[in-house]
């Protein structure tokens, strides 16, 4: 487990994803500032599961995530082609084929107790390779990445912490099924 050194804030936002393994995160990366999306260089690739949660008692909040970790088994995500949420939204991303409802069961457990809240949309995980770029980078995104195919096993979630630079820090990287406080104690 990696955790970010210093003080846990008290009624910052929340964040948990999972990221997307290397060399596929690197190749993620490239397509989507092929598309002119400003963000490819400093968004890793990734799966949300939690978004831009406030947490008022982080020290709640980092046990209700680690426990959910720890009951998490690894799973294998598939990515098959791509979907869009326009006109609603102008986002291009892959879908995920296998591991869809793994994705949503952990939201649904991640989106309870201390980081419980009402969404705006419903849940759909995804991986994004386009965001708030022109139509035609859209549409671009769309076709290149039609027959996209890859697969990973995941392992982990990250928490994340939105700062008041604008920035997600990561806080810890949670790997399923392990005790976090034990895995802490045997680092140190």
């Amino acid at each position: 487990m990696t955790a970010l050194a210093g003080p846990r804030p008290s009624g910052s936002c929340v964040g948990v994803t999972i990221p997307i393994p290397e060399p596929l995160a690197g190749d993620l990366e490239s397509w989507r500032g092929s598309f002119g999306d400003p963000m490819a260089a400093v968004v890793p690739p990734h799966i949300t599961l939690i978004t831009t949660t406030p947490a008022t008692d982080w020290d709640e909040t980092i046990d209700h995530v680690r426990s959910v970790a720890r009951r998490q088994r690894p799973f294998t995500v598939r990515l098959v082609g791509t979907g869009s949420f326009r006109p609603v939204s102008p986002v291009v991303f892959l879908n995920l084929e296998e591991g869809f409802d793994e994705c949503v069961a952990l939201h649904t457990q991640l989106q309870a107790g201390p980081l419980d809240r009402d969404l705006e949309f419903p849940f759909h995980p995804h991986v994004t390779v386009a965001h708030d770029v022109s139509e035609a980078g859209l549409d671009a995104a769309v076709e290149v990445l039609q027959a996209f195919e890859a697969s990973f096993e995941v392992r982990s979630m990250g928490l994340y912490e939105h700062v008041p630079s604008g920035l997600w820090k990561l806080r810890e990287e949670l790997h399923f099924g392990e005790d976090a406080d034990s895995s802490e104690a045997a680092a140190g």
